[in-house]
């Protein structure tokens, strides 16, 4: 439904019936599964996602603010419900998904190498301490393990084994702003994503270093990994360099091309 950059108003074709049903069926999907059953119930018209959004739908660049729109209505609801105390399954290791897919928006091969003995993770924004963090030092900080699943917004799913720092932990040695709205992460291969501070201290959220009582492999993420068990793949970011705290909102790679932002599981 997008049209091409510079076209005028006028060039811009109203939305046919087709198109219509449509833009429903393409807002329905991006729905948490709560509202999603609402609507569902209730019978999701165009209209019932103008009285939602406030957006009129004319033609196409109106019906991609008003997917945008239901997005962020979507990212919402999500942080309404989530439960900061709700743990997320953990596995035994037999069920452990071998080998565990790589995963990115490029070839394993293009994976990029990171020099482990020159790494320093670089902190910044609404902390107290904005100290740099070798590979040492973090390894050296008190450890848990997790054996939880991944769930790809694809539509598969894997289970691995993690191994690392409890993030909530490593936000309070940073002196981290716990009122702060944000934690965004910059990572070596211009992958880019931020979540919420709740999702960031939950129990189960790892800054991992380790893969399968290993040193975490360059594919799945090395020098450091995000695991979040309470959130969809695109969500926990790999390969990390840079974090930092924020009340401005940060975006991220694949939310800033329609992607919703909360990314819960």
């Amino acid at each position: 439904m997008k049209t091409a950059p510079g076209s005028s108003t006028a060039a811009r074709s109203a939305l046919s019936p087709g198109d219509q049903r449509e833009l429903v069926k393409e807002a329905r999907a991006l729905l948490a599964p709560p509202a999603r059953r609402r609507f569902l119930r209730h019978g999701m018209t165009l209209g019932g996602l103008v009285m939602l959004t406030g957006c009129s739908v004319a033609n196409s660049d109106e019906a991609e603010h008003l997917l945008m729109k239901v997005s962020r209505f979507n990212d919402a609801v999500q942080g309404w419900l989530f439960d900061p105390d709700k743990l997320a399954p953990t596995y035994p290791a037999t069920m452990i998904t071998r080998p565990f897919p790589f995963n990115a928006y490029y070839s394993e091969a293009e994976a990029p190498e990171v020099d482990g003995n020159g790494f320093f993770l670089q902190v910044s924004g609404l902390v107290a301490r904005r100290d740099i963090w070798s590979l040492e030092q973090l390894a050296a900080l008190p450890q848990e393990e997790q054996i939880t699943r991944h769930i790809c917004v694809e539509g598969w799913s894997a289970i691995g084994r993690w191994g690392g720092v409890p993030f909530a932990a490593f936000l309070d040695r940073i002196g981290a702003d716990r009122t702060a709205r944000y934690v965004g992460f910059r990572c070596a291969d211009d992958y880019y994503t931020s979540i919420d501070m709740a999702t960031a201290r939950h129990r189960q959220t790892l800054l991992t270093l380790r893969y399968d009582g290993e040193t975490l492999p360059r594919k799945y993420g090395f020098p450091m990994k995000l695991r979040m068990p309470t959130k969809l793949g695109y969500k926990n970011p790999k390969h990390i360099v840079e974090l930092f705290v924020t009340n401005d909102y940060p975006g991220g790679y694949w939310e800033d091309q329609g992607y919703n932002w909360f990314g819960g599981s």
